[in-house]
């Protein structure tokens, strides 16, 4: 399996903006003084309590949610419920989905991520079968 990108973390809570539209993200600040990825969509695995979970991660700035210039890691798991907060993490970026964009409002962003939801899950289905 290749790897893309991985960072590690304490999750932090949010502005709770996912969890309105029933799509929660786990969410870490962007390492100060380490490269990142280019910002954008990534199909994922985030890894808790030893065990693996799919996942689609923005790396990046939330246009359409937030103004602030501060970079964030937040994935939203497939198949997952439970408390993530004070958790530690990883995630591993497997594949590139999208550029970042912004959109009009959260039901817009919810849509678009149910739709990486599926290439993530494709993408990383294939890949766990091998």
């Amino acid at each position: 399996m290749k790897e893309t990108y991985r960072i590690s973390g304490t999750v932090a809570h949010g502005r709770g903006n996912g969890h309105t539209v029933g799509m929660p993200t786990a969410n870490l600040p962007c390492p100060a003084g380490k490269a990142h990825p280019p910002f954008g969509v990534y199909a994922s695995w985030l890894t808790v309590d030893g065990k693996d979970y799919m996942g689609v991660t923005n790396v990046g700035l939330r246009p359409s949610v937030a103004s602030d210039p501060v970079p964030t890691v937040e994935t939203y798991l497939l198949d997952f419920s439970g408390d993530l907060y004070g958790k530690k993490i990883t995630v591993t970026l497997r594949s590139f989905l999208r550029p970042t964009l912004k959109m009009r409002s959260l039901e817009d962003v919810k849509i678009q991520v149910e739709k990486d939801a599926e290439a993530a899950r494709a993408v990383l289905s294939s890949e766990s079968n091998q």
